[in-house]
């Protein structure tokens, strides 16, 4: 299985090649079909990392989930 950054990567150009709207139909059905199983695998990860960090967060036997805020790297659009 890929991991989530390669998966990301790959969804990113899928999303890419179907905006330009220059795809046979047959072909451009192929990548939404892959697009999607790739959105889903990411979001498996992205709700077992969030499992992970409310468990570390975990405080007087009580479950105490706070918002996770990205920094913006600068490497996205």
């Amino acid at each position: 299985m890929p991991k989530f950054e390669e998966s990301l990567q790959r969804l990113e150009k899928i999303v890419d090649e179907l905006e330009k709207g220059e795809l046979p139909l047959e072909k451009a059905l192929g990548l939404f079909e892959e697009g999607i199983a790739l959105s889903a695998s990411c979001r498996k990860e992205l709700e077992a990392a969030e499992g992970k960090v409310e468990i570390l967060l975990k405080q007087n036997g009580k479950l105490q989930p706070e918002p996770f805020e990205a920094r913006d790297s600068g490497s996205r659009k």
